[in-house]
């Protein structure tokens, strides 16, 4: 992280530049939030007892995913004879670029953008003294803030393009529930509650929702 929301919204962001390229704005969304994705391996290993160290921030936050996600989507578009693959492609290339440098900005933990040949990069040598409440906001309640938002503008570009409007009730659903998770973790942080685990499997549940929404919503992306 920071928050996958934010990161889905800087691909929304794109539109300025991807242009008329199916796919591309698409593939850009998809991108952004592709890298945090490594979390499900994190999960996965802290369930099973395993080792977490080197899952996050390191192969999906890496200059070499871009490379192999650009890649493939192009030998595919090429066998395929369809543009549209090797611009998803190229989508992803950018949205997982814009991740890295989001990440490296704006959050205090480092990034592996050269694993596997280097060592960490952060522009933050620590998370300062004095914010711990702050980071338990960040990691337990502000990522349903920015789910839901991501979820708000996606909403407001399908009614604004006439697009995807036999989605938009379970779009709504969804938005809702996520500001509901905002509420109740925000209030929790507010008692002095924590639930890190159960925060944690949500915002996994979250992240993989925001993925297939996006791709479900793509007639709206196209519109944009």
């Amino acid at each position: 992280m920071p928050q996958a929301g934010i990161h889905a919204m800087v691909g929304m962001a794109t539109r300025k530049w991807t242009g008329a390229r199916e796919w591309l704005l698409l593939g850009a969304i998809l991108g952004s939030i592709t890298p945090d994705l490594d979390n499900l391996a994190v999960a996965v290993a802290t369930l099973t007892g395993g080792a977490t160290e080197g899952l996050h921030r390191t192969f999906t936050h890496s200059i070499f995913f871009i490379a192999v996600a650009v890649a493939v989507f192009y030998v595919i578009g090429t066998l395929k004879k369809d543009a549209r693959w090797t611009n998803l492609g190229y989508g992803l290339g950018l949205g997982i670029l814009l991740h890295i440098l989001v990440d490296l900005v704006i959050w205090f933990n480092g990034v592996y953008m050269f694993w596997p040949l280097g060592g960490e990069i952060g522009l933050w040598k620590e998370y300062p003294a004095g914010l711990e409440w702050f980071y338990k906001f960040n990691e337990q309640a502000s990522e349903f803030l920015f789910f839901g938002i991501y979820l708000w503008a996606l909403g407001s570009w399908a009614l604004k393009f006439g697009t995807d409007g036999e989605f938009l009730g379970k779009l709504r659903f969804w938005m809702w529930f996520e500001f509901a998770l905002f509420a109740i973790f925000f209030i929790l942080l507010l008692a002095g509650k924590t639930f890190a685990i159960i925060s944690g499997g949500l915002y996994l549940v979250s992240i993989l929702m925001a993925f297939f929404v996006t791709i479900r919503m793509r007639k709206t992306l196209e519109a944009a």
